[in-house]
Order: C-alpha cells, then structure tokens, then sequence
C-alpha cells in the first residue's frame, strides 16, 4: 500500500455532509489521501445529497452509509467531524496519532421550505463543504 494519509470523514447519519466531503476529497486528494466516511448510525445516501454533488461534477450515487469502523479510526490519520452530535458522541479514539479536527456544517436534511429552498440549503452546504476540503488539500495536511 502506498503512503497516502487516511482521512476519516463522520457525521451523524453518513447520509449528507460526510458523503459530500467523501466525495469532493476523493475528486480533489485521491493521489494524496485514502478517504472513508462513517456515521455514528447508518441513514442512507440522501437523494439530495447525491444530486447537489452531481451539480458540481462529483458522483457520490456509488456511496454507501456506513457506521463508524473501530478499526479504521485506530489507523486513521485524520478525523474529521462534520456535525455537533459526531464530534460530542463519537466513541474514544485509541489513536494518539490521529489528527481531530471539527468542522461544523448545518444539516441540509433538516432544510424546510419548499423543494427548492431545499435544494439551495443543499448547495449551500455544499458549496461550504468543497471549500473547506479545497482548503484542506492546498495546506497539504
């Protein structure tokens, strides 16, 4: 197996704000970095999620919801918490090794208004999330 970094990517559900940046650190770092994401439960690739990352070139449809791997934490070189109930309830790392860090995002899931107004909460999370993993992979962590 080559060097690349591991980068472990958690949520809640698995089903929106890890799976986009699963998805934008896989288009961005894949030559850098090995990329999984896990949720503390497993709701499904969200349809919305799916179709905002394809607006942006990336296909997540491959994807699936995971829990969280003991196993792939304990060698994990990054963790990465994409949302306040992960980052308060994920399960203790034995990793002394591994970088933390919390990223907060909104829950797009729980966006209300009409479709669209949905869609846009999408997008904007979205849009959030590339950013941040844009930044993520030009300071080559």
């Amino acid at each position: 197996m080559d060097n690349k970094k591991l980068v472990y990517f958690l949520c809640t559900g698995n089903s929106c704000r890890s799976q986009m940046a699963h998805g934008f650190l896989n288009a961005l770092g894949s030559d850098k970095y090995e990329v999984k994401s896990a949720g503390l439960e497993a709701h499904g690739l969200n349809p919305r999620a799916v179709e905002a990352m394809k607006e942006a070139g990336v296909d997540i449809s491959h994807h699936n919801s995971d829990i969280i791997d003991p196993e792939i934490l304990k060698r994990a070189d990054y963790i990465i918490t994409l949302c306040g109930h992960a980052a308060d309830n994920c399960p203790v790392v034995n990793n002394p090794n591994a970088i933390k860090w919390h990223w907060g995002f909104d829950d797009p899931a729980k966006a209300t208004g009409t479709e669209e107004e949905i869609k846009e909460q999408f997008r904007k999370v979205r849009d959030a999330i590339k950013s941040r993993v844009e930044q993520f992979v030009k300071e080559g962590k």
